[in-house]
C-alpha cells in the first residue's frame, strides 16, 4: 500500500514537473468541454469594442445564435480607452468584410458572448477571412442589467414620475362637461389629417419648390447682399424726392380726371371718327399683304427694290441687260393698260365698241420698209414715211 501510494505522488510530481518545463497559463487555455467546434482551418480575427464589460476569454462567439468560435485574447488597445477582442472563427463559416460585432448577454444573468452579424444584402461586400479587423464603429454592445435597474430607478425617484397623477386630474377636470366639443375637435383633426394626406403630393412638392428657391438663394447670396447694400442709397434718394413723388402723383391724378373728362365730353365725336376710319381700316385690311409690298418697292420706284444694293459706299455697280427684241416691245406695249402707241380706235375716250369692218372700205396702207426711188444722182434722198414702225422706233429713240 505504501509503495502504491508513493508511486502516485512520483507521478503527479512528474505530471507536475512536465506542466513546468512546458509552461503552464492558467485555466484560460484550457478547452472547456461542450465548447464551438471550430473545425480543421478556423481562422482569428479581431474586433475593437469600447467596453467589453465582464467578457472573459473563453467566452462564445455566435452566429445567428449558432455557436462557430471561442474568445481567445482580450487584450487593451493602444489608445488606452478601448479594448480589443481576439476570436477563433471556424473555417466554414462565411461572412462579409463588412460584418458587424455585438456584445450580448445569453439571458438575463447569463455569460456574455460575441455576436458577429452580416449587414444587408445590399451593404454586403468581400469575405471575413485571417487577421480580418472589425473597428470601433461597428461593434456595440447590449444595455447591463444593472444599467436599465438604475434608469429606472432614476425614473421613479426622480424623473417626475410622481407628477402623473396631478397632471391626469387636470386633464380629467379639463375635460369633464367639454366631451361635445372635445369630439367635435378631434373629428376636425380628423378631417383635416385627411385632406392633408390627400394633398400629400402638393405639399411634398411645395417643400421640394421651397428647398430648391432656398438653394438658389444660398447661390445668390453675394448679389443679394450687394442688392441690400445698394438699396440703402436708392431709398435715401426716394426719401429725399418724396415732395416731388407726391406732386407728380397728384398731378397725374389730376391729369387723369381731366382726361376722363374730356373722354366723356368728347364720346360721341370719338365714336363718329372711329365709325369714319372704319371703311379706310377695312380697306387696309383687305390690302393685306399688298400694301407692305408697295411701300418696299415706293422708295426705289421706277426701278425695283434690288436696285438700293447697287450703291456700294461713294460708287455704283449696275449691270443691266436691254432687250431690244421689237416683237417683244411691240407686245409688252400693246399689252399695256396704258400703251404709249395708240393704235386706230383705241386709247382714251373711246369707250364704245369699233365700228364693224366694211369689206368695200380701203385697206390702210402698210408701212414702207424700203426706200423710196431717187430722182437722180443730184436729188436728195426724202425721209421715209415712218408709218406705225417708224412712230414706234421715234418713241423708243426720242426721235421721228
Amino acid at each position: 500500500m505504501k509503495v502504491l501510494r508513493l508511486g502516485v505522488v512520483v507521478v503527479l510530481l512528474l505530471a507536475l514537473g512536465g506542466c513546468g518545463a512546458a509552461g503552464f497559463s492558467g485555466l484560460y487555455n484550457t478547452p472547456l468541454p461542450g465548447g464551438a467546434d471550430l473545425g480543421d482551418r478556423p481562422y482569428r480575427i479581431t474586433a475593437q469594442f469600447a467596453d467589453v464589460l465582464d467578457l472573459v476569454p473563453q467566452a462564445g462567439v455566435k452566429v445567428n445564435d449558432v455557436p462557430v468560435g471561442r474568445v481567445e485574447k482580450i487584450e487593451l488597445a493602444r489608445d488606452t480607452k478601448s479594448a480589443v477582442v481576439t476570436m477563433a472563427v471556424n473555417g466554414d463559416v462565411e461572412l462579409p468584410a463588412n460584418a458587424d460585432a455585438e456584445l450580448r448577454q445569453s439571458s438575463l444573468l447569463g455569460e456574455k458572448f460575441v455576436e458577429l452579424r452580416a449587414p444587408g444584402a445590399e451593404q454586403a461586400h468581400g469575405r471575413l477571412g485571417e487577421g480580418a479587423h472589425i473597428p470601433l464603429a461597428r461593434t456595440n454592445r447590449n444595455p447591463e442589467v444593472e444599467e436599465v435597474l438604475g434608469a429606472l430607478s432614476l425614473l421613479l425617484n426622480g424623473g417626475g414620475i410622481e407628477q402623473f397623477q396631478n397632471i391626469a386630474k387636470e386633464l380629467n377636470k379639463a375635460l369633464s362637461g367639454n366631451e361635445a366639443e372635445i369630439r367635435a375637435l378631434l373629428s376636425h383633426v380628423d378631417t383635416l389629417a385627411t385632406e392633408l394626406d390627400g394633398h400629400k403630393g402638393e405639399i411634398i412638392r411645395a417643400i421640394e419648390g421651397l428647398n430648391r428657391l432656398s438653394s438658389t438663394m444660398v447661390q445668390q447670396t453675394g448679389h443679394l447682399t450687394d442688392a441690400l447694400d445698394n438699396l440703402a442709397p436708392g431709398l435715401q434718394v426716394v426719401a429725399e424726392q418724396r415732395d416731388q413723388l407726391v406732386g407728380m402723383l397728384q398731378s397725374l391724378d389730376e391729369l387723369s380726371g381731366v382726361a376722363v373728362d374730356t373722354v366723356h365730353k368728347s364720346k360721341r365725336q370719338l365714336v363718329a371718327n372711329l365709325r369714319a376710319l372704319r371703311p379706310t381700316l377695312t380697306k387696309l385690311a383687305e390690302a393685306g399683304q399688298d400694301l407692305p409690298t408697295a411701300l418696299k418697292i415706293l422708295p426705289t420706284y421706277p426701278l425695283p427694290s434690288a436696285a438700293g444694293a447697287v450703291v456700294k459706299g461713294d460708287y455704283a455697280n449696275v449691270r443691266a441687260r436691254l432687250d431690244l427684241n421689237l416683237d417683244s416691245i411691240f407686245q409688252n406695249f400693246t399689252d399695256s393698260s396704258q400703251p404709249p402707241l395708240q393704235l386706230p380706235g383705241t386709247g382714251p375716250g373711246t369707250d364704245r365698241a369699233p365700228p364693224a369692218e366694211d369689206p368695200q372700205a380701203p385697206a390702210l396702207p402698210l408701212p414702207r420698209t424700203e426706200p423710196p426711188a431717187t430722182g437722180g444722182q443730184d436729188s436728195t434722198p426724202s425721209r421715209a414715211d415712218p408709218g406705225l414702225l417708224g412712230g414706234l422706233l421715234g418713241t423708243l429713240l426720242g426721235g421721228a
